[in-house]
């Protein structure tokens, strides 16, 4: 694609996200001054609490309680592992596993893990056989990290490999990024991916300005990596507008829409 088509793709999309990141700061900023002013400031209830994380969604209802301690835990890969086999938690950070000529990626990522797992990428690549292929990055995982996120998913476009989840998994907060590194993005039916408000550091005990600062640079470069990979950068729309208790799952025609996906999952 040339540099002109890639400017006309990606330039109104990323002009719109940057209104809506600019309104929301905005907003934010609000919110802190108010905050420093009086502590005993409360926002306004935002009426019924949005329903548990496993209740199925349909468009137009689409938010979940998101905490991360009571999402589903996860059975064991093992091929031939009985379905009887007990559940294990989410690991506290990725772990990186081998799965037939796949790799998986699972649990919260954590500070430090987007240099400790492209280096096991990079290291499994280098000794496989030519004939076996080129695995896919199979992801699980509820997010964490943003800055390792971004890290982790160039890393892994650096590698020319895809990116895929099954039918059980999720991908939450920041794992889509990693999920957008993929030169090819399959999300099987049943999949779960979703999106919210993200921390970019500890601002609680900064001045306003300071905190929408930091904001804003970390809502900078999320942008910035999504249109790097193709990802039209509206994808973060719905993530501004839902709260980091809650979580914003994505129909697949929005992931489709969005080219968070990139093709249809294999029957």
């Amino acid at each position: 694609m040339t540099e002109t088509a890639s400017s006309s793709r990606h330039g109104p999309p990323v002009r719109r996200a940057l209104i809506a990141i600019l309104l929301f700061q905005l907003g934010i900023a609000v919110l802190l001054v108010m905050g420093d002013v009086g502590r005993d400031f409360a926002l306004p209830s935002r009426g019924p609490a949005a329903p548990g994380f496993d209740r199925p969604t349909q468009p137009g209802d689409q938010t979940r309680r998101f905490d991360p301690s009571d999402l589903p835990a996860i059975r064991p890969a093992a091929p031939g592992s009985p379905d009887t086999a007990p559940s294990v938690p989410m690991p506290d950070r990725l772990t990186f596993e081998l799965e037939g000529s796949d790799i998986t990626l699972t649990g919260r990522i954590a500070e430090g893990d987007a240099d400790r797992i492209a280096k096991q990428v990079r290291d499994h690549l280098a000794a496989a056989p030519s004939s076996a292929g080129r695995p896919r990055i199979i992801l699980n995982s509820p997010g964490g990290s943003v800055g390792d996120a971004l890290t982790l998913g160039r890393a892994i476009r650096d590698t020319g490999l895809a990116t895929a989840l099954r039918p059980t998994d999720i991908c939450l907060s920041a794992c889509p990024y990693i999920f957008a590194g993929g030169t090819e993005r399959i999300a099987e039916d049943g999949a779960r991916i979703g999106v919210h408000q993200h921390y970019f550091g500890e601002n609680t005990l900064l001045p306003a300005f300071t905190a929408v600062s930091d904001i804003q640079r970390g809502q900078g470069a999320v942008m910035h990596y999504l249109s790097d990979m193709g990802v039209d950068p509206m994808l973060m729309s719905h993530g501004l507008v839902t709260p980091p208790d809650e979580i914003y799952l994505l129909t697949p025609e929005e992931m489709s829409r969005y080219d968070l996906t990139t093709g249809d999952a294999p029957s």
